[in-house]
C-alpha cells in the first residue's frame, strides 16, 4: 500500500508564507510511480477543491483563486511534491490534502491521499 505523509502547515499572518510538503511511501521501500500530484483544500462547510496539479513531465495547473501567488514543485526521485503559498490570504484558510494517482505493484490508483494539514491565515 502506497501512503503519503504530509508536513508544513500551521498560523501565518495575512501576506505571508508557507511551504506544504507530502511524501509517498510504500511497505516494500520502492516500486511507486506517481503519474501526477494534485493538492486540494477544504474550508469548513465548503467542498474539496482542486488547488494545483503537476504532471509526471512537470506540468502544472493552478485554479486562478491561487494562480501567481502558489507554486507547485515535485521531486521524482524522493516521491515528494510540495506547495508553496505566498501571499497568503485568510480566504486561503483550509485543511490541505494532497492526493496522487501512481502506479504501484502493476494498479493503478487515482485514489492516494495525505491525512491531511490545516493552513491558517489570521492576523
Amino acid at each position: 500500500q502506497v501512503q503519503l505523509v504530509e508536513s508544513g502547515g500551521g498560523l501565518v499572518q495575512p501576506g505571508g508564507s508557507l511551504r506544504l510538503s507530502c511524501s509517498a511511501s510504500s511497505a516494500s521501500g520502492s516500486g511507486i510511480r506517481i503519474s501526477a500530484w494534485y493538492w486540494y483544500r477544504q474550508a469548513p462547510g465548503k467542498r474539496r477543491d482542486l488547488v494545483a496539479t503537476i504532471t509526471k513531465y512537470g506540468t502544472t495547473n493552478y485554479t486562478e483563486a491561487v494562480r501567481g501567488r502558489f507554486t507547485i514543485s515535485r521531486d521524482n526521485d524522493k516521491n515528494t511534491v510540495s506547495l508553496q503559498m505566498n501571499s497568503l490570504e485568510p480566504e486561503d484558510t483550509a485543511v490541505y490534502y494532497c492526493n496522487a494517482a501512481a502506479w504501484y505493484e502493476g494498479v493503478f490508483r487515482r485514489d492516494y491521499w495525505g491525512q491531511g494539514t490545516q493552513v491558517t491565515v489570521s492576523s
